[in-house]
Formats: structure tokens, C-alpha cells, sequence
């Protein structure tokens, strides 16, 4: 399954989940919302911070979900490269292999986006 199709697949479980409980995304976004203000660190910052995470954590819906919206803000191939330079070297090897997936999601996406 595609980077793409990945996405569209776990945001149609995501609006069932939040159908079926209208709170968890009313609290989740809540919590969104606080995390994205302030603006000593642009956006672009933050969603280099949040792949990072996801890549650590392991979690292949958000790594989808975080390198589109680092392409959103502006991010680059490059800046992707060094955050993940760092991420590999903070955490090893299995965070190597989720570093691989990210900048495979990144290659799929731009090359979609650049077909557009």
C-alpha cells in the first residue's frame, strides 16, 4: 500500500473512531491547539519535532501524517535529511529503519505532489 493510500485508510478510521466517540477528537484538538501555539518556533519547527517523535515511536500513520504536513509548511528534503541524521544517531538502529520508511513517504509524496 501506497504512502497515500496509507493516509486515506487511517483517516477514514480516524473519522469512525471520532464519530463513535465525539469526545476523543474534541480533546485531542484541544490538545493540538495548545501544542501549536505560541510562535517562538514556526510551524515547520514543530512538525520536524513531531516526525521526529513519530520515527522514534515507531508509528507509521504518523509519519504519513507528519512529513505531509512538514511538505505543507515548507519543509525540505534536506532539512527532513538532517532531522533524521540526528534522530538516528539519539536512537539507533530502529529508529534507522523508521528513518528509512519517512524519507520513502517523503519521496512518494513529492514525487504525487510534483505530478499534480
Amino acid at each position: 500500500m501506497s504512502w497515500a493510500e496509507k493516509n486515506d485508510s487511517m483517516r477514514t478510521a480516524l473519522r469512525a473512531l471520532n464519530k463513535a466517540n465525539p469526545n476523543i477528537p474534541e480533546g485531542f484538538g484541544a490538545l493540538s491547539k495548545a501544542a501549536l501555539a505560541g510562535d517562538v518556533l514556526d510551524h515547520k519547527t514543530k512538525e520536524l519535532l513531531a516526525l521526529a517523535m513519530a520515527i522514534s515511536v515507531r508509528c507509521d500513520p504518523c509519519v504519513g501524517f507528519h512529513v505531509e504536513a512538514l511538505m505543507k509548511y515548507g519543509g525540505t528534503r534536506e532539512e527532513l535529511l538532517e532531522m533524521l541524521a540526528m534522530n538516528i544517531q539519539m536512537g539507533g538502529g530502529p529508529v534507522l529503519m523508521y528513518a528509512a520508511k519517512a524519507l520513502e513517504c517523503w519521496d512518494e509524496l513529492a514525487a504525487l505532489k510534483e505530478g499534480a
